[in-house]
């Protein structure tokens, strides 16, 4: 046998060891990588400490991944979108905010971020985007519509769990609260959505939306003291994005902009 059969052999048999204790440690990345990346630190020649560092890397990294696709499905989005697909040319004003936020710093802190404008200018995208790239960053997250939220925190409240359900909620970093503003709320309805708002304030993030400006808000949960109160919270620690323009959906369509805009660019 010459110096170089041996070799081979040796190596084939460290792969055999290789696999069979990725097997044991359930990492598959390992063995889809193993071999590859030892020809290649061979060729290279990769130091053992630069070999196991790229190997493991491909495992951590794989993981990661699938992680993150785990927590975008169980976070309830209506469709994915994602940054990349957002039509800047319409809201170039926001795209440098956006883009730092989509970095996760504000999750950091329990900030809040607040998306503000008419129908169809792209508010439910971003929101959707910076909650896809959360969950990149390793976090879980919940989306829901405003009317969604109040059902189920109803249903808490009905079943005497409401405490614990704001308990657990307050463990997901970022909760994303849709449409706020198309549908009224009851006085009941308004209040336990004022606690969630309260039980997450520095200490969670929230991503709100809405196509109201705020001064519009007491109309909505039926309440001024209220709403003040729940502005309050949810931007003193908060960055608010303006989005402008008319639908994305009426483009080519022959009609400039929707009769309720109007009348709220009128009375506000």
């Amino acid at each position: 046998m010459t110096a170089k059969t041996a070799t081979t052999s040796t190596a084939a048999e460290t792969i055999k060891t290789v696999t069979h204790l990725a097997a044991a440690l359930k990492a598959p990345r390992i063995t889809e990588a193993a071999a590859r990346l030892a020809d290649h630190a061979r060729d290279t020649g990769w130091t053992h400490e630069e070999y196991l560092a790229a190997v493991l890397e491909r495992e951590v990294a794989a993981r990661g991944a699938s992680g993150a696709q785990l927590r975008i499905r169980a976070a309830g989005f209506a469709a994915r979108k994602t940054l990349e697909e957002f039509d800047w040319d319409a809201q170039p004003s926001v795209r440098q905010q956006v883009a730092s936020l989509a970095s996760g710093a504000f999750l950091t802190e329990a900030r809040n971020v607040v998306l503000l404008g008419p129908p169809g200018t792209g508010k439910t995208h971003l929101a959707t985007s910076l909650g896809i790239a959360t969950a990149h960053h390793g976090h879980r997250v919940l989306f829901a519509t405003a009317t969604e939220w109040v059902t189920r925190l109803t249903d808490a409240h009905r079943a005497g769990r409401l405490p614990q359900e704001l308990t657990r909620l307050r463990r997901y970093a970022l909760i994303i609260v849709d449409e706020v503003g198309y549908l009224p709320f009851e006085q009941d309805a308004a209040n336990l959505f004022f606690q969630l708002v309260s039980s997450r304030y520095e200490h969670a993030s929230l991503i709100l939306t809405s196509n109201l400006p705020f001064s519009g808000w007491g109309g909505v949960f039926g309440d001024q003291a209220v709403a003040a109160a729940m502005i309050d919270r949810v931007v003193h620690h908060a960055d608010v994005l303006t989005l402008k323009g008319a639908s994305y959906r009426l483009r080519n369509r022959g009609i400039d902009t929707l009769p309720s805009i109007r009348t709220q660019d009128t009375a506000h």
